[in-house]
């Protein structure tokens, strides 16, 4: 193996971020008053270097919708001036009538290999983002997200169990789309019950030959790095997607509320079959992302 690949983690400036400024806003991964703060490259470097990462996908980490393009500099210029191998998934608003204005902007920055806009919505309101549960059978949502395969993005999708009919159905009619599943489809519920609805969404959504699996965020719900949790969700997503289809992300700086970076990696280095290694850590994001054209 050359290296490992981050395929999600975020920097950022607290300034830029509505939820970092003001009062505490309620969030999905619960207290988070120790990344109130600046988290420049320099110091996702020191976090992830030492681990042998050598390329990285950087995530929008919800800036201002009409600030964008702002993000996307910001996140080039870290990249220029760190001489570090970072590729962007940007912000768009796929709900536009025509996302392609959007998408011609993006464009223009050779970093940029896709685009993600949370669909994610639950019956819990501190779990809900999207504005409704089915966002992914919206027509506009449809017809923009099919717009990505002529530019060669991906999407960046991040659903509930409950959404994951929607989510198949949004990659069955986007044939041409790499869809990228975020934090494994992000189990929240794990009563029996729970878990076997998302591994049910989990199977119909690997029927879809176009839709890859990101092992990340997996400490979200649980709020700490629980080596035994990491290995259930990856034995199960690779038993589904197989491990050409799988591929590891940080979820740095979030994951640094309850863990190190070494302690992040290990969890999920040992929950992979060694055999798999090479493609989860690997392979799978420099496919999918296109590393290594910036």
């Amino acid at each position: 193996m050359t290296g490992y690949v981050d395929s999600h983690f975020h920097i950022w400036r607290q300034a830029e971020l509505p939820w970092l400024v003001g009062p505490m806003q309620p969030r999905i991964f619960g207290p988070y008053e120790p990344i109130r703060r600046d988290y420049p490259v320099t110091e996702y470097l020191g976090d992830c270097r030492p681990e042998g990462v050598v390329e990285a996908v950087y995530v929008q980490a919800n800036w201002a919708p009409d600030r964008a393009l702002d993000e996307v500099a910001y996140v080039s210029r870290a990249a220029e001036g760190s001489r570090f191998p970072i590729a962007i998934v940007a912000y768009a608003d796929m709900l536009a009538e025509d996302a392609r204005p959007q998408l011609d902007a993006l464009a223009r920055n050779p970093r940029v290999r896709g685009v993600r806009m949370q669909l994610h919505w639950h019956e819990n309101a501190l779990y809900r983002f999207a504005a409704a549960p089915d966002l992914a059978r919206d027509a506009r949502l449809v017809a923009n997200v099919g717009r990505l395969a002529d530019y060669g993005y991906s999407f960046d999708l991040q659903v509930f169990a409950g959404q994951m009919a929607g989510a198949a159905d949004l990659a069955a009619a986007c044939p041409g789309v790499t869809f990228v599943l975020q934090h494994a489809g992000m189990l929240e519920d794990l009563s029996p019950g729970g878990v076997a609805t998302w591994r049910d969404g989990m199977s119909l959504l690997a029927s879809q030959p176009n839709i890859v699996s990101k092992l990340s965020g997996l400490g979200t719900f649980l709020r700490r790095n629980d080596p035994e949790h990491i290995r259930f969700v990856a034995a199960q997503t690779l038993a589904l997607f197989g491990a050409e289809r799988c591929l590891f992300g940080s979820n740095f700086p979030i994951e640094k509320l309850w863990t190190s970076y070494a302690e992040l990696m290990a969890a999920h280095l040992a929950a992979v079959p060694e055999a798999a290694h090479q493609a989860v850590f690997n392979e799978t994001a420099r496919r999918v992302y296109r590393l290594g054209q910036n």
